[in-house]
């Protein structure tokens, strides 16, 4: 008896139970299931209070798959950020003075809270983003990895005794939290985008201002929400959406923000950190990638088409370490091209909540222009169309799962990010030509490897010019390791005991006249 009631808790939990469970409902009973569960808030908070726009103005949230209205929320501004800058700063003076045990307990229980509502959260980020069921769920246990992991961190922030030079001195170093920190995110990751900067911030004992995308702003006013129900006080966590400009600019203006941290778009990354110069802020970047995806000759096929797939395809192509030119040597190339059109034609499109959809709506309309505009040029300079290439027949902005071959580095699909679910196949002769295409970018986030050889798997990846390196796997992110780019991908690292660093600053004490009486 009791072990079938165990094998029957297993089954009720995972996550393939839970998709299927889940993916029966239709969206409007999707909707009615959040506000039942109280999680789908539709104002922005502020010290713990829920207020709209001063001025009152709205901003509707789509769903991408249907085109209908979720929600609307406030479109805030300058005057909403300064009071939620002011609550942050305010909340600080007492939220940095606990012990990193009280710190680590309130994450601890916003983790549990999270995980509790994981469907729930899991249905809003499919009506607001668009990604099948399956993967938004991935992306609540992702998210909430990172909750867990640095509420762990929060007690392990050591300082540093320093030998001393004169005998009557003794010398120490402490690590302090930054302070209020201006949090950025975007669209395609709603919830673990604001996990990963939100829990190293609070495990430190610093306090956090949120502007998320206006595109998918109800998963960050859900997951505070839990914030508030765990026992993170008032003011720890603002949640503020809306005028970017105007926002982001006033981020940058107050002197009580010590810290941005951002991931979104090189160019935008490019003006958060010329504006944080007028007042010296910290500033973390995560921005856009070009990930080169290289299979050589001696890969295993099933391994290479395989996570090629999960690196191309995963989030409809939205994300910023999908693997944008997959560069396959003249000997396998052929082989490799055949197998993955296969694996691609299988996947399945449509509505994220329709059972075993593999591949979700673009974000927008824009998104599509942008996939259409880049495979124009591609075909205008000899590149062929083997698979898809044009909108589904779904309608909205569902595209065809795509594959590109003859392609090459001089083609804009090779160029610039394409944040589509296209693949363009690039053939190369040797190791050396492909590590030369592979770093011939401004960009330098993640880049992926597709060898039997450990050897080469060694020199390639040292040789590449990337932060994170996959080998023989196509999804490498983890709350446990560092992730970031270098070049023109961004600055400093999310993730694992090194993100700590990214909000804490060093104090060097000296204590003098030690010697006795």
């Amino acid at each position: 008896m009791l072990r079938l009631s165990l094998r029957s808790l297993h089954l009720v939990s995972s996550p393939r139970y839970l998709c299927r469970h889940m993916s029966s409902l239709e969206p409007k009973a999707a909707l009615a299931r959040l506000k039942e569960s109280k999680l789908l808030k539709t104002q922005g908070i502020i010290g713990g209070k829920w207020i709209d726009a001063y001025d009152g103005k709205t901003i509707q949230v789509q769903n991408p798959a249907t085109g209908d209205v979720i929600a609307s929320v406030p479109c805030m501004g300058e005057r909403e950020t300064s009071d939620a800058i002011s609550s942050a700063y305010e909340a600080f003076n007492s939220w940095s003075k606990l012990t990193a045990g009280e710190r680590s307990k309130c994450l601890r229980k916003w983790y549990d809270l999270i995980i509790s509502y994981k469907e729930d959260l899991a249905l809003l980020i499919t009506l607001e983003q668009g990604k099948p069921l399956k993967e938004a769920l991935g992306e609540v246990n992702y998210g909430a990895s990172f909750i867990e992991f640095f509420a762990e961190e929060a007690k392990r922030v050591y300082g540093d005794i320093i030998p001393t030079t004169l005998a009557d001195r003794r010398l120490f170093v402490l690590k302090q939290p930054v302070g209020v920190v201006g949090v950025i995110t975007p669209w395609n990751f709603p919830l673990a985008m604001i996990t990963r900067k939100v829990g190293p911030a609070l495990a430190c004992g610093c306090t956090v201002v949120v502007k998320p995308s206006e595109l998918t702003p109800l998963t960050a006013l859900a997951a505070a929400e839990l914030s508030l129900q765990a026992g993170i006080p008032p003011g720890v966590i603002n949640v503020i959406m809306g005028n970017a400009s105007g926002i982001g600019q006033t981020l940058l203006d107050s002197t009580k923000v010590r810290k941005i941290t951002f991931t979104g778009s090189t160019a935008v990354g490019k003006k958060l950190m010329a504006g944080s110069a007028s007042t010296v802020k910290k500033v973390s970047l995560e921005l856009g990638g070009n990930a080169p995806c290289i299979v050589f000759d001696d890969a295993d096929l099933d391994v290479a088409v395989k996570g090629s797939l999960a690196a191309k395809f995963r989030n409809s192509g939205q994300t910023c370490v999908c693997a944008n030119r997959i560069l396959v040597q003249e000997g396998i190339y052929e082989k490799f091209a055949s197998a993955f059109m296969k694996a691609v034609q299988n996947l399945q499109v449509g509505n994220g909540l329709v059972e075993g959809t593999a591949q979700g709506p673009l974000i927008n309309e824009a998104a599509v222009e942008k996939v259409e505009r880049l495979i124009r040029d591609a075909t205008a300079k000899g590149a062929n169309v083997i698979l898809g290439g044009k909108r589904h027949s779904l309608g909205m902005t569902f595209y065809e799962p795509t594959v590109v071959s003859n392609v090459n580095n001089e083609m804009l699909i090779s160029r610039e990010e394409v944040f589509g679910p296209v693949a363009p196949l690039l053939p190369f002769k040797s190791e050396e030509e492909a590590i030369r295409i592979a770093n011939d970018t401004n960009a330098g986030l993640a880049a992926y490897i597709f060898t039997k050889s450990i050897p080469r798997s060694w020199r390639v990846s040292e040789a590449l010019e990337y932060g994170l390196v996959g080998v023989n796997e196509g999804i490498i992110s983890t709350e446990v390791a560092p992730f970031g780019g270098v070049k023109q991908s961004g600055l400093g690292r999310e993730g694992s005991k090194y993100g700590m660093d990214e909000y804490l600053e060093l104090k060097y004490v000296c204590l003098g006249n030690m010697k006795e009486a």
